[in-house]
């Protein structure tokens, strides 16, 4: 063959390329990378199934797989002649020298020739692999036929003439049954064997239903396209009817199809409740099932039709039943919706869509006259129609769009992100501009202009002035936020008014409002409420202007309109005002004339009235919710006429109001709330200012201490000074008040719920006989066919039966995830359901009965008068009573079933029957002698022993130990009792005769188990289990059943769910290499774990029987320890696990729903479980979201390619789970190389395969649009099943024992205590699983803890505003898909995306609730820098969502207390915590203003204004609480109080303290400040990566200043310089104690800020790690390179630090250059205070700015030589250098000597040249543009160089200082680890790399 077919192909490979001086695979070659994974994309769907196979075959047969290489080769070659494709040339090259290798070495085995070859071995793997052998495998019978369809391939081009496919009836079910493979839940075309899940009646019936195409018009097909289609039917269901008319692609095709199928089941199951359908024949699908989905799945369509005054195009034609047209509109919306990509976040879009192809459907199916129709979406060879027509020329604005974004760096207004081309269709001008098919001249489709080096164009764009904004313009500007929270501000500045007003007032009372004046003064609010509402007015003009041309002309007219009133008012009523003072009048009289003679009343009281009308009318609106509700839900032109005014029209974001119960509780707190607030403002705030402030006032000028700061009148710059700290504060703290009331009312709501009724091990056992009847009840489904479990005949047994299988499950999950050991497990397992009911008592978990059996025996040796005395003893303790008799009901059990002979079983009789005698009379003590019992107890000890390890040949042993117990017992115990064996003629056969049958079997020594534990286990158990992590999951799984939920219906009934978890390139699964790998300080992460968690690693290595005590034969368990490793990290393998417990609790609960499971023969057991798994099947989905799995596959990268086979493996082992990818191919066209993306969905087939399920083209990439996370989660959503989704984060974990109340959980979206208000996001709480790596973690893990639990459960049950917070929310998936999915994904302003699905889900209609009975794990970041970039991201994100449309529509469309639920819940946390920084910073500027003016001394000193300052000092102690983090302590310390007891919640308080978490919680505030105001003010906000992992080692103090010095250490230190100014000069009241603990506060933020990084590093005090530091810190700032990154050099990092500022707004440029102008402050005050300028009008204070000049000449001079000099001519810089310093020396001594210069005036000099340098360079920067085209842009560069080195020094001199003491490295240690570890890290570091044997243990 070679020799004949292959002469070409031989030729052809010398011209293709050289021989290589290597092949891969050979030495120097990629050994590792297999051939399948070679092939290039452009190839792999064609050429992968050859190779694959030749590997299958290679041990087989060798020249078969050559020759199906050489096929490889020959269509690969046909396929890109001229290796155009990526990589194609290089896998060509390959294979050509793997033929040349292989072709002398390998023979024939079959015959002679390679034609014979192939068809002798094809016809023996024909007889080897029979379809109907195969067929019970779908799995294996796919992977053979994909290999016997290559054989017959190779066949068919080996040996062309000689085969005849005609006569090969093997090829011909090889083609049709080829087809049925892949598929992912349903093999829908598999017909024999039937899988199990087809067995499933509703699934049959949905089939049935899909399959019904009668009076159906055909489709006609093309000519040249029939023949292609002859092999099999056109049409054979509903969907391939719609592929055919719509041209929808076949994988979108078959993929909707079974989507549609489980739905259909899976609702039909639900609604029927819980009979047993298995055993209804012919079961049908009742048109109610299929109109709720209709109605569920079109419901925004619908509104959508009604908003636009539409009529729907779902129409049923005349005379036909509703089902089949309901399901062909239900199947084409899920395919327009699976084949949209990007668009799936255009929920309008898809909607207009829909209505035009739902009227051409109609069209179709309505036609009943003809027989067929043409088709007018097909295209000939062309298989994505619908995409290439419809959704592509969407796609394309949309990547147009995000090309504009540049990456989001643009100004929001600039651009169309997702809201804007949906809300597009909002507007009934779609339809006036689209049209249908769509016209791609309309403005929709208009794209900007591009820059000349943005080159693709599409073949459709259409370029001219592009379309605007629609309706909302993102603007960086904090007027955003005081636009979209208007009323608030109003309220609060209308409320500060009025007490400054009433204050004002000489008494000061609040009672003084009624007086006439003061009421006269105070109603001047509605004067400043008329310019607050023009200034609203303006705001909407001016920041909606770019959205102007997408308004109706009403909206516009509602614009303008609403400013010209509002300047209308703002002229009307000061004039008014103006002309009622002369009328003075009172609050009696006011009302009074209105019912008196209304012809005196002021105008101005007419005009306040006429103006407030609105609002009264809005206020009895609010009184009546359904009414207002039904007028703005209401779609009537009427309607909307009258709410024109009031609100704009929109289609999302109307009526949202909850039930009058919600409302009032939300109204009573927010009441409580300001009455509180506005009280402590006027009493502590306002009031006491008032008198100081007036003598202030009266004082007149002082004596300044000279003449730059100017006189201000009345003395207003000190008022000023003054009051502008406490408005500040009073606007912030009420987000002080909202944490105090949110803790209460959030530990309030927690208790009543049952939240932590058992917290303890203790109260574990006390509560457990409660536990089963509450599991039963709450866990346990009702049965229709049968009485209840619980109503069973034998109610004694307490229910324990039907919990003891869960609870055991349970147990074995904590063994098997070493949390307990193998004792504890023992200890804590209940016996199994089928051991119940062989005592006459409740038989525990032998936890609760540890001890108790040694304790009774105790108890009876010391009893010696009677029975009553050890009766009573005994039943005190109900567990003790439980456990005797147990252990005497089990022991004579076990006695009857060992014994055969009759003789035997009378010796036992009379034994019992003595005991029974003796109970009956009260003679135990009499008749027995008790104090033999402990040595029974050993010999039955004994016995048990030999039973629970029988093996053959141990039956004398036992007859033995059976002898000598009966002997014991008739000698030693019974005192009467010797003549029980007394017959003569038998005696010596007594017990020798044993059942050997009775001792076999699980349930036998799951018994003599139990009971040996209860006999020797003399220690109590009130520990069991020891390991913390197992303790909190017992004690919260038990304490859930108190708890309030919905009862579990059966698995059956239960509502079908999907888990999504969207991963990029985290970590899989640990390495060897990874864990064995050592830091800088000797330490791996496998002994990392070993320290941290040492008993879970000591019940590790007794769950795998590990002895030995040597590292290496440690190593030879790695794939154990890998797995263990990986599980205690946050990594997918952990994520993965977790949510695949759903599947196994779902089985479990199916074998369990079975009412006679107990009755069941085995194979009846066995046919269950296959249902279980069947059923599971439908029930839950997981999908994993590999977004770059396609690209690893082919990556030569190897940690790619370990990560792609960590998958693969993950897929193999969790055969349910499955992996979507977007895979990249590239092709050539005629345009040259294209690349085309899919949406691909894969399995695991086999042990090391993954197999290809569906492939989804998409019109491009879709990472590239908006934010990555939120695309990569909506490209497989459409692979998603079920009615609900839950979305899980990758760094997330489920247990077991959670899993297993999944249904109840599901039950709470149909539940009927919310009404018509269905949730459709069910929040659940989650455990912080990475407390105990950290004290860092151990904060964040607190923090975290209190606002998934308290904070999420004050916002959803109290104020009903919880969004969408924690990824481990369950979604009502179908609400979701048909409104935009799961999360928004713009790029930059959904930074935070799953908050926005929160919002999304409330506008839209929808009910956010949070569930506290479940939970989930969750890693956090733990290490100060993971932490630092986690808090920057949610502060860029919350800056984001101050900017954009949802929180603005939440603000004015909630009502007033909704939206201040919504400010400080939100966004308002963070503007609030920067106004608390922003307030330290204004204080201390007023102070120093004062010190340096010379007005404190002339003003405040006075003695009568000593105490004018005290009021403040009380409003910023306020605040300081805010600095200090001890407001985010208050929730942490009631939720733990809740759940651990408030005294273990005070120990933990004070241990966080000790930790320094003050600390800790002032750098994030930080944190949040500088990132926030940064996002809103220049952008910039993007995701930074944290690499969730164990942080042991040292960060480097250069990365440390990179990534602080800007957020953090600059102005820590200029917050230092204004403290040391204020001590030297300043000394108004130090000896107040408020004001000490104000400046204690300030202090610690100067030091949090500079010194946190550090403090939290560790062994950052080390020696040797300082000196590193210092030559790494020099290394990187004189690392002058270009191109670089910026770990390697200042400059580009210098230059990175700007990139903000070349992006930003002009505004935002001139708002940096005014602030930067307070540094001037210093040298224009200080500098008066210098010896050397004195008097103060002297020369040289004026030429001190002469100064700052000089030393930007110097460093341009400098900048210069080192450009010129330095390499060439370096004697030329050294003097240069020289004679620069030498002038500075000189100088200095001349002003020494001349200028009376002193020491002090150096110091103070530096004070003040300092922060004006600063000030040049920060206005330099922003400046950058203009400054570059000039020279002294170098002086910039050179100047911000010398201030970082001096910043880098000032951090290192204390380091430096510290690290000379041992114990500060000792102390730090301690500080941020746990002393497990400390003590590994002290082992480690002594044995310096030796083998550490003693800590395998």
């Amino acid at each position: 063959m070679a020799a004949t077919s292959g002469g070409e192909l031989q030729w052809l490979s010398r011209a293709l390329t050289m021989p290589p001086d290597w092949l891969p695979g050979e030495e120097g070659g990629e050994t590792s990378m297999d051939e399948t994974e070679r092939v290039p994309s452009s190839l792999k769907q064609d050429i992968g199934p050859i190779l694959s196979a030749a590997k299958e075959i290679e041990d087989t047969n060798h020249r078969v797989a050559y020759l199906c290489r050489f096929l490889a080769f020959q269509r690969a070659h046909t396929l890109d002649p001229n290796s155009t494709g990526r990589g194609v040339r290089q896998f060509k090259t390959y294979l050509i020298h793997r033929l040349e290798k292989d072709e002398p070495k390998i023979e024939r085995k079959l015959a002679s020739t390679d034609s014979k070859e192939i068809m002798r071995f094809y016809e023996e793997y024909k007889s080897k692999y029979r379809p109907e052998d195969l067929k019970k495998n779908p799995e294996e019978m796919a992977r053979h036929y994909e290999i016997a369809s290559v054989l017959l391939d190779v066949l068919k081009a080996v040996t062309p003439k000689r085969y005849d496919p005609e006569s090969d009836e093997y090829a011909k079910g090889l083609g049709k049954d080829k087809a049925s493979f892949p598929y992912n839940i349903l093999p829908l075309n598999i017909s024999n064997p039937t899988q199990p899940v087809m067995e499933i009646p509703e699934i049959k019936a949905a089939v049935e239903l899909l399959r019904n195409i009668d009076n159906l018009p055909k489709p006609r097909t093309h000519p040249t396209s029939a023949s292609e289609e002859m092999d099999g039917p056109i049409v054979g269901d509903l969907f391939d009817w719609l592929w055919q008319t719509f041209g929808f692609q076949k994988s979108n095709v078959e993929n909707q199809k079974e989507h549609l199928i489980l739905l259909l089941a899976n609702i039909d199951m639900r609604k029927g409740g819980n009979t047993r359908r298995s055993e209804i024949q012919n079961h049908v699908i009742h048109s109610d099932i299929v109109t709720s989905l209709t109605r569920k799945i079109f419901q925004n369509y619908i509104s959508w039709c009604q908003y636009l005054q539409l009529e729907s195009n779902i129409k049923i034609p005349h005379g036909c039943s509703t089902q089949q047209p309901e399901i062909l509109y239900i199947g084409l919306y899920l395919l327009i919706w699976g084949e949209a990509s990007n668009v799936r976040f255009m929920p309008e879009c898809l909607c207009y869509i829909f209505h035009y192809m739902a009227r051409d459907l109609y069209g179709i199916i309505s036609n009943r006259r003809e027989d067929s129709f043409d088709i007018s979406f097909r295209r000939e060879g062309i298989d994505d129609v619908f995409l290439q027509l419809i959704i592509q020329p969407i796609f394309n604005v949309m990547q147009e769009e995000a090309a504009m974004s540049k990456r989001g760096t643009t100004s929001h207004s600039k651009w169309r992100n997702y809201d804007d081309l949906n809300e597009y269709f909002w507007s009934k001008k779609c339809f006036e501009q689209l049209k249908w098919p769509m016209d791609l001249t309309a403005d929709f489709f208009v794209v900007p202009t591009k820059s000349k080096n943005e080159t693709e164009k599409h073949a459709n764009d259409v370029r001219r002035w592009r379309i605007p904004k629609t309706n909302f313009v993102e603007h960086r500007s904090f007027f955003l936020l005081l636009r979209s929270f208007d009323r608030m501000w109003t309220f609060f500045i209308l409320a500060f008014q009025a007490m400054v007003i009433i204050a004002w007032n000489p008494s000061g009372s609040l009672y003084t409002i009624f007086e006439p004046t003061v009421f006269r003064n105070v109603v001047t609010i509605f004067i400043t409420y008329a310019f607050l509402n023009f200034l609203q007015a303006t705001f909407e003009i001016i920041l909606n202007w770019k959205a102007w041309k997408s308004l109706e002309c009403s909206e516009i007219v509602r614009y303008i309109l609403k400013f010209v009133i509002a300047l209308a008012w703002l002229i009307i009523l000061p004039t008014t005002y103006i002309s009622s003072i002369q009328n003075p009048t009172g609050l009696v009289k006011f009302f009074g004339s209105w019912i008196g003679n209304s012809q005196s009343e002021s105008i101005y009281n007419f005009a306040v009235a006429l103006y407030m009308l609105p609002n009264i009318f809005n206020a009895l609106f609010f009184i009546f919710l359904p009414f207002r509700r039904a007028l703005e839900r209401s779609n009537s032109r009427i309607v909307r006429f009258l709410l024109w005014w009031s609100q704009p029209k929109l289609y999302v974001a109307r009526g949202m109001y909850e039930d009058t119960c919600s409302l009032l509780k939300y109204i009573l707190f927010w009441t409580i709330l300001l009455i509180c607030k506005l009280a402590f403002s006027f009493y502590v705030e306002i009031s006491p200012l008032v008198g100081p402030t007036r003598k202030i006032m009266l004082l007149g000028q002082g004596p300044y201490e000279h003449g730059f700061f100017p006189y201000l009148q009345h003395n207003l710059g000190v008022v000023i000074t003054v009051w502008v700290p406490s408005a500040m504060v009073y606007f912030m703290d009420t987000q002080i008040w909202y944490v105090l009331f949110s803790t209460i009312c959030g530990g309030l709501s927690g208790a009543l719920s049952g939240l932590g009724e058992i917290r303890t091990p203790r109260m574990l056992r006390s509560r457990f006989q409660a536990i089963p009847k509450a599991f039963v009840e709450n866990l346990v489904p009702k049965h229709d066919s049968q009485p209840n479990r619980s109503e069973r005949e034998d109610g004694k047994k307490n229910h324990i039966d039907e919990f003891s299988d869960i609870w055991n499950a349970f147990i074995i999950s904590l063994r098997d995830e070493d949390l307990i050991s193998n004792r504890e497990r023992n200890l804590l397992m209940a016996p199994s359901s089928t051991a119940m009911g062989e005592t006459t008592v409740f038989q525990w978990p032998p936890f609760l009965l540890a001890s108790k059996i040694p304790l009774a025996l105790e108890m009876a040796k010391r009893a010696k008068k009677n029975d009553e005395e050890l009766t009573k003893r005994i039943s005190e303790d109900p567990y003790t009573y439980c456990a005797v008799i147990e252990c005497y009901e089990t022991l004579l059990n076990i006695l009857y079933s060992l014994i055969n002979q009759p003789s035997d079983k009378k010796v036992i009789d009379q034994i019992s029957d003595c005991i029974k005698h003796s109970i009956l009379r009260q003679s135990v003590v009499n008749d027995f002698c008790l104090e033999e019992l402990p040595r029974l107890s050993a010999k039955f000890d004994m016995l048990l022993d030999i039973l629970r390890w029988y093996h053959e040949g141990m039956e004398g042993q036992i007859a033995i130990q059976l002898q000598d117990i009966m002997e014991m017992i008739t000698h030693d115990i019974i005192k009467n009792g010797q003549g029980i064996l007394k017959d003569e003629t038998i005696r010596n056969e007594h017990f020798a005769h044993i059942n050997l049958d009775s001792v076999k079997g699980r349930a036998w020594s799951e018994k003599c188990a139990r009971l040996q534990l209860l006999l020797t286990t003399k220690e109590s158990a009130i520990y069991v289990p020891t390991n913390f992590e197992a303790q909190r999951r017992i004690t919260f799984f038990a304490n859930s059943f108190f708890m309030k939920m919905p009862r579990a219906p059966q698995v059956r009934s239960m509502m079908s769910f999907s888990v999504l978890t969207p991963y990029f390139a985290e970590e899989v699964l640990f390495s060897e290499k990874d864990l064995y790998k050592k830091n800088e300080d000797g330490i791996s992460i496998l002994f990392y774990l070993r320290k941290i968690y040492p008993d879970e690693w000591i019940n590790f290595l007794e769950r795998i029987d590990f002895n030995r005590k040597d590292e290496e034969s440690l190593k030879s368990n790695i794939d154990e320890i890998c797995p263990w490793a990986s599980y205690r990290g946050q990594t997918l393998i952990r994520t993965v696990r977790g949510m695949m417990y759903y599947r196994r609790a779902l089985e479990i609960q199916c074998i369990q729903d079975k009412a006679d499971l107990d009755k069941l023969d085995h194979d009846e057991i066995v046919k269950s479980s296959r249902e279980a798994r069947a059923i599971a099947d439908i029930k839950f989905t997981y999908v994993v979201s590999c977004q770059a799995y396609g690209m690893q596959r082919i990556s030569k990268d190897h940690k790619d390619r370990d990560c792609y086979l960590k998958i693969l493996n993950l897929m193999t082992t969790y055969p349910s789970l499955r992996v979507a990818y977007i895979d990249e191919v590239e092709a050539p066209t005629d345009n040259g190389m294209t690349k085309t993306y899919y949406s691909v969905l894969v399995k695991g087939a086999g042990r090391k395969y993954d197999q290809e399920i569906y492939r989804i083209k998409l019109p491009g990439e879709p990472t590239n649009i908006g934010e990555r996370k939120p695309e990569n989660q909506n490209h497989a959503i459409i692979f998603t099943r079920g009615e609900a989704l839950q979305a899980i984060d990758m760094n997330q974990d489920n247990y077991l024992e959670e899993a297993f109340k999944m249904r109840n959980l599901l039950e709470e979206f149909e539940s009927e205590k919310y009404g018509k208000n269905k949730p459709t996001i069910l929040g659940l709480r989650e455990h912080i699983f990475t407390g105990s790596v950290s004290s860092l973690a151990r904060f964040m893990s607190i923090q975290d803890t209190s606002f998934v639990t308290i904070g999420q459960r004050i916002l959803a049950n109290v104020l009903k505003v919880r969004f969408h917070y924690g990824h481990s929310d369950i979604f009502d998936r179908l609400f979701h898909i048909t409104r935009g999915g799961i999360s928004k994904a713009s790029k930059t302003i959904n930074l935070s995306e799953g908050i926005f699905s929160g919002f999304n889900s409330i506008m839209r209609g929808g009910n956010v609730t949070h569930h506290e009975y479940m939970q989930v794990g969750k890693g956090r970041d733990v290490g100060m820098n993971q932490i630092s970039s986690f808090e920057a991201n949610v502060a860029n994100g919350n800056g984001e969502q101050t900017l954009s449309r949802d929180i603005y529509r939440l603000g004015h469309r909630f009502d007033f207390y909704r939206m201040l639920s919504v400010y400080f819940t939100t966004v308002g946390f963070y503007f609030n915590s920067m106004v608390s920084v922003l307030t330290v910073y204004v204080f201390l500027y007023g102070r120093l203003y004062l010190v340096i003016s010379g007005l404190e001394k002339s003003i405040l000193l006075d003695q009568h204004t000593q105490e004018n300052i005290k009021p403040l000092e009380r409003a910023l102690a306020s605040e300081s609480f805010f600095q200090l983090g001890l407001l985010l302590v208050l929730p942490m310390f009631m939720e733990a109080g809740l759940e651990k007891g408030f005294s273990t919640a005070l120990g933990e308080f004070v241990i966080m303290q000790l930790q320094l978490a003050s600390v800790f919680f002032t750098f994030q505030l930080g944190t949040k400040t500088h990132y926030y105001a940064r996002t809103i003010l220049h952008g910039g906000a993007k995701y930074r990566p944290t690499s969730s992992g164990f942080v042991v080692c040292h960060t480097k103090f250069a990365e440390n200043y990179r990534m602080y010095s800007r957020s953090h250490f600059f102005k820590g230190l200029e917050l230092l310089i204004l403290l040391v100014v204020y001590l030297a000069y300043g000394s108004t009241y130090d000896s107040s104690s408020l004001y000490l603990f104000l400046t204690f506060s300030i202090w610690l933020l100067v030091v949090s800020w500079l010194f946190a990084p550090f403090i939290f590093n560790p062994s950052c005090f080390e020696w040797q790690k300082i000196v590193d530091d210092w030559a790494d810190w020099k290394k990187w700032m004189g690392n002058r390179g270009i191109a670089v990154s910026v770990d390697q050099s200042w400059e580009v990092w210098w230059e990175s630090e700007q990139e903000h500022l070349r992006k930003t707004s002009i505004h935002a440029l001139v708002l940096e250059i005014i602030l930067s102008l307070r540094f001037l402050i210093y040298q224009c005050g200080i500098v008066y205070y210098l010896n050397i300028a004195h008097p103060g009008e002297s020369i040289l204070v004026y030429a001190s700015w002469l100064v700052m000049l000089l030393v930007l000449v110097v460093l341009k001079m400098d900048s210069t030589a080192q450009q010129k000099f330095r390499t060439d001519l370096q004697l030329m810089f050294r003097i240069l250098k020289a004679l620069v310093f030498l002038g500075s020396v000189i100088a200095m001594a001349v002003l020494f000597v001349v200028g009376n210069l002193t020491i002090s005036d150096v110091f103070v000099s530096i004070l003040g040249f300092v922060p004006t340098g600063w000030c040049i360079l920060l206005i330099g920067q922003a400046c950058s543009p203009l400054l570059k085209r000039t020279m002294l842009w170098d002086s910039i560069m050179e100047l911000g160089r010398a201030y970082d080195n001096m910043m880098g020094l000032v951090l290192f001199l204390p380091i430096v200082l510290l690290s000379w003491f041992p114990s500060v490295s000792e102390f730090q240690t301690r500080l941020l680890f746990n002393p497990g570890f400390i003590q590994g890290l002290q082992i480690s570091r002594i044995l310096a790399g030796q083998r550490d044997i003693g800590d395998i243990e």
